[in-house]
């Protein structure tokens, strides 16, 4: 159960080290600048195709080294950044700005999505499955106030 929430947390983390290592270099908007009818970017500037790339291989990399296939990894991974983009994309219809705390909607998605699709392959049952995202929530939360005391992450949350 600990391998799938490392998973999860190597995938939604990724995008957060690579902003801080790599700074706009390669950092392509994903909504290619793209407004929606209500004015607002489509995701907004911090979703970028640079992240959901190194996401989908760093997480496939990490279910490698913990004895899974990297092909799940890699799902794993592309399922957390879709989660993720799904809760920009409420987010950005919401009014919200980029980078907005919203609790639940930041962390439930990027988590649920990957574990209830693979939830077969990890080996969780469902319950499992809700425990994990809970738990992802709670780590999230206090991974983020430390990576924002070592200027990593922008923000606190």
């Amino acid at each position: 159960m600990i391998e799938a929430l490392i998973l999860v947390l190597v995938a939604n983390g990724t995008p957060i080290i690579a902003s801080r290592v790599l700074g706009n270099r390669f950092a392509y908007p994903i909504d290619l600048n793209l407004s929606a009818a209500d004015g607002n970017r489509w995701l907004g500037e911090s979703k970028n195709i640079r992240g959901v790339i190194l996401a989908i291989i760093t997480t496939a990399l990490a279910a490698f080294v913990l004895g899974y296939d990297w092909k799940l990894g890699a799902t794993v991974g592309a399922l957390s950044m879709a989660g993720d983009l799904i809760s920009s994309f409420i987010k950005r219809r919401m009014g919200m700005a980029v980078s907005s705390q919203a609790p639940g909607l930041d962390q439930i998605p990027e988590a649920l999505l990957p574990l209830a699709v693979c939830a077969g392959p990890l080996g969780l049952q469902w319950y499992e499955v809700l425990i994990l995202v809970g738990v992802f929530w709670i780590v999230e939360l206090l991974l983020s106030r430390v990576l924002y005391k070592l200027h990593i992450r922008k923000q606190p949350y």
